[in-house]
């Protein structure tokens, strides 16, 4: 996949957000009329574009007859041995952060960290929300499964 595109209210504080999860900017361009921009990180791209006029976007997390795109996903466990370890920094940059700029608000989680089995893998996960409200999973492979249900060395 090249990139992920989402579409946002207000461009700037968009990219605030995702520079805080480690984002960057790596290309700056218009579509039209409309600020875009490609920013790098978490071992993916993803691409910003401001609406004008935008409405307010879905509840795709708390909306459970919603359809469509749900949420993106970044895989941390090259990142961190401890998600909720994690998340308790992340919410303390933002913090941070919101207390100096009016362009960063503090964190919105979602989901606090949680262990879900998907097939033969235990995964800890999390939700957050972007600076527009969407929903964004971050998950870790905590431990793989062996065919008896029990956890092997990876």
């Amino acid at each position: 996949m090249h990139h992920a595109s989402i579409r946002t209210a207000d461009i700037f504080r968009a990219i605030a957000f995702y520079e805080l999860l480690g984002f960057t900017v790596c290309e700056r361009f218009t579509t039209g009329s409309t600020l875009a921009c490609w920013m790098e990180g978490l071992n993916g791209r993803i691409e910003l574009l401001q609406i004008p006029q935008p409405h307010p976007a879905a509840d795709a997390f708390g909306d459970e007859h919603y359809t469509g795109y749900y949420h993106l996903s970044f895989d941390l466990t090259e990142v961190t041995e401890d998600l909720p370890l994690w998340l308790t920094g992340l919410r303390d940059e933002f913090f941070n952060a919101s207390q100096t700029s009016d362009q960063v608000q503090p964190l919105t989680v979602l989901l606090e960290p949680a262990q879900q089995i998907i097939g033969d893998r235990v995964y800890e996960v999390a939700f957050l929300a972007d600076s527009d409200g969407l929903p964004l999973e971050f998950i870790r492979v905590m431990a793989t499964l062996n065919r008896e249900g029990t956890e092997s060395n990876d």
